[in-house]
């Protein structure tokens, strides 16, 4: 089968496309032919060498849609491996798939058969791609740990990632009210085209004083540094905020305002199955349709993943798989 694969960290350059021999299932596992894979951060920091526990050579990708060729049923895969029983913490041994264990971005993949479900009929193949590790993170950041309502406001900072995105797309589902911030002007147009009520550039180093103190019920963060700190600062009393990343690194944060003010401040990594069936069912009672930032051919690899690294999309980047 064809299979992108890595040999050495230095960058998305040294993805390459190989002939290799499909897997072969385990008991309790289904083969799987992937139609559709999409990036996530985390394959570009895999390539970069800054991502824990790699072993290579592997072949990466979380996310991925296909068809059982047993069955010929259309199915999405759960990209999260040995989440365990406790729902609210994954297990020690959990793990990704596509870093340790060979991934999506190859014509079959074996995975655990728990881990298999339909596709949502209403989505594309692409579409179904680029939905697994994205949607099941921002469903549980929105609703498990952000326990969302409708009428409160959620701060989204950093759009045009997909979580970000999806984050917006499940927050308005619910009729909850939204505020975006990106640095780059396309990117707020995209996000008030997908129903953004305020969007706010923050090149502007006070961009959070366009936000009245109170004003937020949520925040749903995965940058830190000092955007976190002043997301902080305009939560309601008891607030929340739901905390999946760091791509602007560490943060000083003022201890005072959190305690006075009754604030939460959640860690989330991933979901649980209960959190995969649950944002399946969300995506399908609302008729989502993921954010597709552009759909590349398998042999054009090297150029998605770059993609990814520059920080360009808006949305995710789907590879088709022959």
């Amino acid at each position: 089968m064809k299979a992108v694969r890595l040999h050495e960290v230095g960058g998305p350059q040294n993805l390459r496309i190989e002939e290799i021999e499909p897997p072969v299932p385990a008991a309790g596992e289904t083969l799987v032919r992937i139609r559709a894979a999409a990036f996530n951060r985390r394959d570009v920091f895999i390539t970069q060498g800054l991502y824990p526990g790699i072993a290579l050579p592997r072949t990466l990708g979380s996310d991925g849609a296909g068809f059982d060729p047993k069955s010929e049923t259309e199915v999405v895969i759960d990209p999260m491996l040995g989440w365990g029983g406790n729902p609210h913490l994954w297990a020690g041994d959990a793990s990704i798939l596509g870093m340790p264990h060979d991934g999506t971005f190859a014509q079959y993949v074996a995975v655990p058969t728990a881990n298999v479900y339909p596709k949502p009929a209403h989505l594309t193949m692409e579409e179904a791609g680029a939905i697994p590790l994205a949607g099941l993170t921002a469903y549980r950041a929105t609703f498990t740990r952000g326990q969302l309502e409708a009428g409160e406001t959620v701060l989204i900072p950093g759009i045009g990632g997909g979580v970000q995105t999806f984050v917006l797309l499940f927050a308005k589902a619910v009729g909850a009210r939204t505020i975006v911030t990106s640095g780059t002007q396309a990117k707020l147009d995209r996000a008030r085209a997908l129903g953004a009520d305020v969007t706010i550039n923050y090149a502007d180093p006070e961009w959070h004083k366009q936000i009245k103190r109170g004003e937020v019920d949520l925040v749903v963060d995965s940058s830190g540094g000092d955007t976190l700190n002043k997301a902080l600062g305009l939560l309601r009393p008891g607030g929340r905020a739901v905390l999946y990343g760091g791509t602007r690194l560490e943060s000083t944060i003022r201890i005072f305002p959190i305690f006075w003010n009754h604030l939460d401040i959640r860690g989330t990594s991933m979901g649980s199955p209960e959190d995969f069936r649950g944002m399946l069912d969300f995506v399908t009672k609302h008729e989502i349709r993921p954010v597709v930032d552009h759909v590349y051919a398998m042999d054009e690899v090297v150029t998605a993943a770059e993609r990814m690294a520059a920080a360009e999309q808006f949305g995710k980047i789907v590879l088709t798989i022959p």
